[in-house]
């Protein structure tokens, strides 16, 4: 779990960049606090093989990285 809220961008992309290259997980879930990270980090975990699915939760979003 990445928790990227209270980060602005590029941060979250760089915090998710540090755990995919120090683990290779299959799944991953980060948390942001805004569109433009969700965004980021969306296209940053397809660029990497990564299906992303966003969930709105309150006013954060919840992202899950899955190979």
């Amino acid at each position: 779990m990445v928790d990227a809220r209270g980060y602005a961008c590029p941060m979250p992309v760089i915090m998710v960049q540090k755990e995919v290259k120090k683990t290779n997980p299959q799944t991953l879930e980060v948390l942001v606090d805004n569109a433009c990270s969700m965004e980021n980090v969306t296209r940053f975990g397809r660029s990497q093989g990564y299906a992303v699915t966003v969930e709105l939760q309150n006013s954060d979003y919840k992202l899950t990285l899955t190979k």
